[in-house]
Parts: C-alpha cells; sequence; structure tokens
C-alpha cells in the first residue's frame, strides 16, 4: 500500500536576525534539515525529541501554515482524493481546501487556539461550513455530532457554551472535534496532552485510538514525552536539533534505541527499577542554538561516542536493521563518506 504522507529532504530555513548577521555567521537559520519520513494510511508515527528539535516546524511544514519569510524544500507528498500530490506546490486556494478536510491538525493549547468569544459548537460549525455546501442548521447538527464523537457529555447544551466555560479536558476534546469533523485522512496532534493531567491525559489518548479505529485515521503524534508515544505510535521518529537521528518500529526504538541520543531519553526516564537512591540520569551539554549548529552531527559535542567523522559532516542515515533507520557512523560502522540511502 502506498502511503498517505511522505517527507522527503524536507528542509526549513528563516532569516537570520539582524544581531545573528553581525557575527558572520550564516544568512539563514536552519530549522529542520534532510528530513525524510512516511506515514501510511491508518498508521499513527510519533514524532520525538526535545523542545527546539523543529517537530512543530516540521508539522507547520506539512500544513503549509508557516510564515511567508520561511523557505521550505524538499518534497511533501499527500495521497489525496485527487491524487498524489506535492503540497508544497499546490496553489493557495487548493491548500486551503485540503487543510482542515482531508489534512487537520490539533493544536498544543486549546485556550490560545479557540475564539472566546464564540460558542465552542458554532467553531465546529464553521470548519463544516468552509468545506461543504450545506445549511447552518446541518452544520449545527454535525457540530453536536462531533462533540458526541469526542465523549463530549450533553453535546446540545455544551454547543452552546464559550471556551471558558469548559474545563481544560473539554477544551482539547472540542478542538478533536473541530480536526475530526470533516473525516480528515490524516490528522496532526501537536503536543496534544501537555497541559494535562496524568488522568485526562489517558482519556485523551484512549479517544483519539477510538477515532483511529472508527475512522480509520493516519495520525503523526507530536510529543517529547516518551511514555505517551510508547502508547499510541507503531512507528517512532526521533528528532535532534532539525535532524531526523532514528527511525523505527515503536519496539524497536524501545527495545534497543541504536542513535545515543535516543539512548540518553530513554535513560533519563525513571522506572519502577530505578535508584532512588541516585540522581536521575541526564544528557550532558545544551542543545545547540540555529545560529551555532556544528558542521556535522549536531549531537556529537554531547555525544559519548564521537568519533572523528562526527564533527566533518552530517552522517546519513543507515539502514540498521529492516524499517530500523539511524544517523550515526558509530552504531553504524559507515563513514559519513560513504553513501548513504534514505528511507
Amino acid at each position: 500500500m502506498p502511503p498517505l504522507l511522505e517527507l522527503s529532504n524536507l528542509r526549513v530555513e528563516f532569516p537570520a536576525p539582524i544581531h545573528v548577521k553581525t557575527r558572520e555567521v550564516a544568512a539563514s537559520l536552519v530549522a529542520v534539515r534532510n528530513l525524510a519520513f512516511t506515514i501510511a494510511p491508518g498508521e499513527v508515527v510519533g514524532l520525538v525529541g526535545e523542545s527546539g528539535s523543529g517537530k512543530s516546524v516540521t508539522s507547520l511544514a506539512i500544513m503549509r501554515l508557516l510564515p511567508p519569510e520561511a523557505r521550505v524544500s524538499g518534497e511533501i507528498l499527500f495521497s489525496s482524493e485527487s491524487g498524489l500530490r506535492n503540497l508544497l506546490q499546490l496553489p493557495a486556494e487548493e491548500m486551503r481546501r485540503l487543510r482542515g478536510n482531508q489534512i487537520a491538525m490539533i493544536f498544543q493549547e486549546p485556550m490560545t487556539a479557540l475564539n472566546p468569544v464564540m460558542r465552542v459548537g458554532d467553531q465546529i460549525a464553521e470548519a463544516v461550513l468552509a468545506h461543504q455546501e450545506i445549511s447552518k442548521q446541518e452544520a449545527w447538527n454535525r457540530s453536536i455530532g462531533a462533540m458526541r464523537d469526542v465523549r463530549i457529555p450533553e453535546p446540545d447544551r455544551r454547543a452552546s457554551d464559550y471556551p471558558h466555560q469548559l474545563s481544560g479536558g473539554m477544551r482539547q476534546r472540542v478542538m478533536i472535534a473541530i480536526a475530526i469533523v470533516n473525516r480528515p485522512q490524516l490528522l496532526i496532534a501537536d503536543e496534544p496532552t501537555t497541559a494535562l493531567d496524568v488522568t485526562i491525559q489517558a482519556q485523551i489518548l484512549e479517544l483519539l485510538a477510538d477515532l483511529r479505529r472508527r475512522f480509520g485515521l493516519a495520525i503523526l503524534f507530536i510529543s517529547h514525552d516518551l511514555a505517551v508515544v510508547s502508547q499510541v505510535a507503531d512507528h517512532v521518529a526521533v528528532m535532534y536539533a532539525g535532524n531526523l537521528v532514528e527511525l523505527a518500529p515503536k519496539q524497536a526504538i524501545f527495545r534497543a534505541p541504536a542513535h545515543p541520543y535516543t539512548r540518553g531519553l530513554l535513560n533519563a526516564v525513571p522506572t519502577l527499577r530505578s535508584d532512588r537512591n541516585q540522581p536521575l540520569r541526564t544528557i550532558e551539554g545544551t542543545v545547540p542554538p540555529l545560529h551555532a549548529a556544528p558542521p556535522g552531527c549536531p549531537f556529537e559535542p554531547r555525544c559519548e561516542l564521537r568519533i572523528a567523522d562526527c564533527s566533518r559532516a552530517l552522517p546519513p542515515l543507515v539502514e540498521l536493521a529492516s524499517s530500523h533507520w539511524a544517523r550515526c557512523p558509530v552504531v553504524s560502522g559507515k563513514s559519513i563518506f560513504e553513501a548513504g540511502s534514505q528511507p
């Protein structure tokens, strides 16, 4: 089966601020480079990494919601009802028809994403009216149905509420209702559980799993929480400083992580076996800022396994096992100067 979404050599750059240019560095800041992965119909891919790794920029590039000054290159191929198309080459009007209809997104903070002076039912209905020629009453009925789909109690009454009248969990359900009301093929969920307590977080994850089964949704699930990703994802893509450093099925990532950065993330997570008398393990150092990214592997300054090759150029992604890719010459045994195919 061909992939629903395929990213190939995706690169996102922003103009460097004036104070950065005076330091005689590159005229642009690369937020994402050489990014490549696929999402199959009905599949969940978890995109993980620290803050600033390029996860949200990637999602906004897919949705074509980056600011005008951003320079995006590469390919974002989407298998829509009209066939396979490169989203980066679509006219703005065609992309607008696709966005919110066949590809939808749940944003990070519902309180800022929702309009505070509109009833939540009207906001869901607005998403319907933007893509379908139906009456306002029919759109209102569909918004209530979507609220029922996301398990909001008494949807007929709660549809007339304003965002401030709802709890954080209920607001997130409204955001999900807006995203799924037009039955998209692909749902991008950008940190959908970050601001929620553990109990509500579990309910939202269960809801997303149910919607995936019922509607055949493919999901790009963005998170910095490895425990959450382990519950929902089929494949996991690990990003660091704008680069994809490891891509593998979920079981391989959590049982046999290859890249030193992935290992560091997993070692930093406390478990029931952790010695409470010892401090938690951390990754030494910090993520390099965009204007000071090293020429080679961006993780090289923090890596305990680094070799001379790591600082010379960005290592290629190498397939270590079936569908398990890593960008590290130490674990792959491949020099950075050897040709490496991309996933």
